[in-house]
């Protein structure tokens, strides 16, 4: 493999700049194990699961990666701040389990407090600086403050093509990443570029805008070690460029409303979308979504997806996934480079 250098990979001792995003119910301990293994970097999602669950992922990814129990563990876990903030979560516990793992780096978002979390690990952590903190940012400003004022180790711009959970108002990632990248100094942070990308081409696109390296989601949903069922995988790959919706609808058929004001859901469009679009009574919705839970039926229930979904068309393994990435992107810097003379 011909290595791709960035500050992130010198970050992280990486042999390319891809990072398998944290995903809630879709990515754990196998997939973020077997991204790592590719080359690149994998993160489990912390979201409604137990403490026990969480540190049942973990094991998974020791375990594959054949990591003893009190050596460094090459994969990350990324927390949702807002359940970390709820008044019965064990959000201490929940963090010093990455810490008493010697993850290599966790991630925070969607958060009123992100900056007590951030300072918990620095506090907390064996070795200074030794946990590097990823920080999910949608607008310019939240970039300032997570470069200047939380002095966090690497940042993710996510535009709105993002599949998942993001902010309702987020600019396109070209304009967004655009941006974050002038205003941050060239000795800052690695700033990473998220949404909608499927492809090596759309790597390399953001490395020559100086991103120091991309997070893919939906295209790792197409693996089998993702947690996600073969009924949501086969309804990504009938999925078209056009298929993914912004919307409240999934949140309130599930009842997860907690988020922070101003983030929405990028999901598949289906009949759950369009009854809430019609006004269907809240109580009738999730009653259908716990029935399609049930059926495991991806016309009901959510099935997360960015707008790069149409350009996804097989189930490959993640540390295929991975090592298909690098080559294509590869292959585009070096054909974009024999333009010049």
């Amino acid at each position: 493999m011909t290595s791709i250098s960035t500050k992130l990979t010198n970050l992280l001792r990486l042999r390319t700049p891809i990072i398998c995003g944290p995903m809630a119910g879709a990515s754990g301990g196998a997939l973020a194990a077997r991204a790592f293994q590719g080359g690149g970097f994998g993160f489990i999602g912390y979201g409604y699961q137990s403490l026990e669950k969480l540190k049942s992922e973990v094991d998974t990814a020791r375990s594959i990666l054949q990591v003893d129990s009190h050596a460094p563990l090459p994969i990350g876990i990324g927390y949702l701040g807002w359940r970390l903030e709820r008044p019965n979560t064990p959000a201490k516990e929940l963090l010093s389990l990455a810490l008493d793992n010697n993850v290599q780096a966790v991630w925070f978002s969607f958060g009123l407090e992100l900056q007590r979390w951030i300072k918990f690990i620095r506090d907390n952590e064996l070795k200074q600086g030794a946990t590097k903190i990823f920080v999910q940012v949608s607008s310019v400003e939240e970039a300032l403050v997570a470069a200047h004022d939380w002095k966090v180790d690497v940042i993710v711009a996510q535009g709105t093509e993002a599949g998942g959970h993001g902010s309702s108002t987020a600019p396109s990632l070209l304009a967004l990443l655009s941006e974050i990248l002038s205003i941050i100094p060239k000795d800052g942070p690695p700033v990473l570029g998220a949404g909608g990308l499927a492809n090596g081409g759309h790597i390399a696109s953001l490395l020559a805008l100086g991103a120091s390296g991309a997070v893919l989601g939906t295209r790792f949903l197409l693996s089998p070690e993702s947690l996600y069922s073969e009924h949501q995988r086969q309804a990504l790959l009938s999925a078209h460029t056009t298929s993914s919706v912004r919307s409240m609808a999934f949140d309130q058929a599930r009842d997860t409303l907690g988020w922070p004001s101003g983030v929405d859901g990028r999901g598949l469009r289906n009949s759950t979308v369009i009854d809430f679009e019609k006004g269907v009574e809240i109580g009738e919705l999730r009653r259908k979504y716990a029935e399609g839970v049930t059926a495991d039926d991806p016309d009901r229930i959510v099935v997360w997806a960015g707008t790069g979904v149409g350009l996804m068309n097989r189930v490959q393994p993640a540390r295929e996934i991975v090592e298909e990435l690098h080559d294509e992107c590869v292959a585009r810097l070096r054909a974009a480079a024999s333009l010049l003379e």
